[in-house]
C-alpha cells in the first residue's frame, strides 16, 4: 500500500475533513500531544526535559506532551513564545499545570522538545529565537522535534532559518515532503508517525519495496528481459551499466561498441557495432540504454539518433542528455539526471520544490525523469510522483550514476512500464547501497543488485 506524503495544505485539509466529520480539534491535539509524549519517553527514557512551546496548535501540542510526560513523573518544564489566545491551544495551555518560563529564562535541559512551529511555516524564525533554540539544542542530549524542526518549509525541504539537528521527529498521520527532502531531512534525525485519527490523501507517495517476482519455470533469457547498452568514449561506465542491468536480473545483456575493448564478464555480450541502427533492430531488445560513458561529437549524436529511432525502451543518461536537447523521445523513456544535469537540460525550471521540478520536466519531456540525489524523486509526465528516503552518502562514488541506468533498464527489458521500472531500480540502487556498507565501489553496488531482487 503506498505511503502518502502530505503537503502543508494536504495536511490542513485532511484535519478539516476530520473535523467537519465529528472529531475535535481538542481531540486531535490530545492524541498528538499523548503520541509525542509517548515517542519521547521510548526514545530518551525518563530524564528531565524542556518542552518549547509556540502560540499555535503545535505548541498546543507541546503543552498536551509536557502534561503526560510530568504524568509519567519526569521533571518538565515549558518554555513559552507567545501565549496561545484562543482555541484548542489554549485550552491545552490552561491545563497544563507545570512550570512555564519565557524561552530567554529557559535552562537547558537533557530532553529538549522543539513544540515552536510545525508544518505551515512561511517564514523563518528571527534572529534571536533562532539562535535561543539553536544554544538550547546544543545544551541537550537528546532533541525531539513535534511535526517538523521549527525554521522549515514544509513542502519544499528549505530551511527558512537556521535548523539544529534533532534525534527524533515526531510527525502526524504521516509523512510531509521536508521529511525527506533535503536540507530539511538530515535535520530531522529519525521519524515516527502517530495515528491521530485523520484519513491521508496525496498526489505524492514515499517509495516502496517493489513487487517483482521471480522468474516462472517458462521463462528464459529473452523472456526474463534483452537489454542493449551502448557505449563510448570512456568504456569502464558502459560496462558497469551493462553489469547492473545483468545483476538487477535482465536475462541477456549486449553491450554494443565502436571498437573491440577489453574483456568483460562472460554474462556480457559485447559487440562491435559501426552501425548502431542496425543492432538496435533486433527485435528481441527491451530496452537500451545510452549515455554512461557515450562522451560527444558524431559517434555519439549518430548512437543517440539510432536509440531514438529505434522504438525501443529507453534509458536516457549523463552525456546522452545533454545531447538530447529539446527532443522528445517518441518510445517509453527514462532521462535519469543528478542536479547539474537537471539544471543544464531543463535550466528555466527553476520551481522552489524538488517535486514540483521534477514533474514540470516530466511533463515537458513526456519522459519518467529519476532527479537523483540524496532526496532523489521519480516523476511521470501525468503527475505521478514518489519521494525516496535519505540515500547512503557513500553512493557520492563515481560509477554509481551508471549502476542506475542499468538498474532502470533491467526493470523496462522485464516489461515493467516506466514510472514503475524507474521506481523499482530505484529502490534496488538504494537497498544496494544500504547492504554494500561503507566506501564501496560501483562494481561492488551493481554485484548488490541481486541481493535486493
Amino acid at each position: 500500500m503506498a505511503r502518502p506524503i502530505l503537503t502543508a495544505a494536504e495536511m490542513r485539509a485532511a484535519e478539516e475533513s476530520a473535523i467537519a466529520g465529528g472529531t475535535t480539534v481538542e481531540l486531535l491535539m490530545e492524541r498528538a500531544g499523548f503520541g509525542v509524549a509517548e515517542a519521547a519517553w521510548r526514545f530518551a527514557g525518563p530524564i528531565g526535559t524542556l518542552v518549547l512551546c509556540g502560540p499555535g496548535n503545535n505548541g498546543g501540542d507541546g503543552y498536551v506532551a509536557a502534561r503526560y510526560l510530568a504524568e509519567r513523573g519526569m521533571d518538565v518544564c515549558v518554555a513559552a513564545v507567545g501565549e496561545p489566545k484562543a482555541g484548542a491551544a489554549a485550552a491545552a495551555r490552561a491545563v497544563w499545570r507545570g512550570p512555564v518560563v519565557s524561552i530567554e529564562e529557559a535552562r537547558p535541559a537533557p530532553l529538549l522538545v522543539d513544540a515552536l512551529f510545525g508544518t505551515g511555516l512561511s517564514r523563518g524564525l528571527d534572529d534571536g529565537l533562532a539562535a535561543r533554540l539553536r544554544s538550547l539544542a546544543d545544551a541537550a542530549r537528546v532533541r525531539v522535534a513535534v511535526d517538523l524542526p521549527s525554521g522549515v518549509d514544509t513542502d519544499t525541504g528549505a530551511l527558512l532559518s537556521p535548523v539544529p539537528v534533532f534525534d527524533l521527529t515526531v510527525t502526524f498521520a504521516t509523512l510531509k515532503p521536508a521529511h525527506l527532502l533535503q536540507p530539511a531531512a538530515a535535520r530531522c534525525g529519525r521519524i515516527v508517525t502517530v495515528d491521530i485519527g485523520i484519513e491521508a490523501k496525496a498526489e505524492l507517495n514515499a517509495l516502496e519495496r517493489p513487487d517483482l517476482p521471480p522468474p516462472g519455470p517458462e521463462d528464459h533469457k529473452y523472456t526474463r528481459g534483452m537489454v542493449a547498452g551502448i557505449g563510448g568514449a570512456m568504456p569502464g561506465a558502459g560496462e558497469l551499466a551493462a553489469l547492473a542491468a545483468a545483476h538487477a536480473g535482465a536475462g541477456y545483456v549486449l553491450l554494443l561498441e565502436s571498437e573491440p575493448r577489453f574483456a568483460s564478464p562472460h554474462a556480457i555480450v559485447r559487440r562491435v557495432a559501426q552501425d548502431p541502427a542496425r543492432a538496435l533492430a533486433d527485435e528481441r531488445i527491451g530496452a537500451v540504454v545510452i549515455g554512461p560513458g557515450l562522451g560527444g561529437g558524431s559517434d555519439a549524436e549518430r548512437a543517440l539518433a539510432a536509440a531514438l529511432d529505434s522504438g525501443r525502451s529507453l534509458v536516457i543518461d549523463g552525456d546522452a542528455l545533454h545531447l538530447l536537447g529539446g527532443r522528445k523521445p517518441e518510445a517509453p523513456a527514462v532521462l535519469t539526471p543528478h542536479e547539474g544535469e537537471f539544471r543544464a537540460i531543463f535550466p528555466d525550471v527553476r520551481l522552489a520544490s524538488k517535486v514540483d521540478r521534477a514533474r514540470t520536466a516530466a511533463a515537458r519531456s513526456g519522459a519518467v525523469i529519476i532527479y537523483k540525489g540524496a532526496d532523489t524523486v521519480v516523476a511521470a509526465p501525468d503527475g505521478r510522483a514518489v519521494l525516496a528516503g535519505e540515500a547512503s552518502t557513500w553512493l557520492s562514488t563515481a560509477g554509481t550514476g551508471d549502476v542506475l541506468a542499468g538498474a532502470v533498464a533491467a526493470m523496462l527489458a522485464r516489461g515493467l512500464a516506466p514510472f514503475e521500472a524507474a521506481r523499482a531500480a530505484v529502490w534496488l540502487h538504494g537497498e544496494a547501497a544500504r547492504r554494500a556498507g561503507s566506501a564501496f565501489l560501483a562494481d561492488d553496488l551493481a554485484r548488490r543488485l541481486s541481493d535486493c531482487l
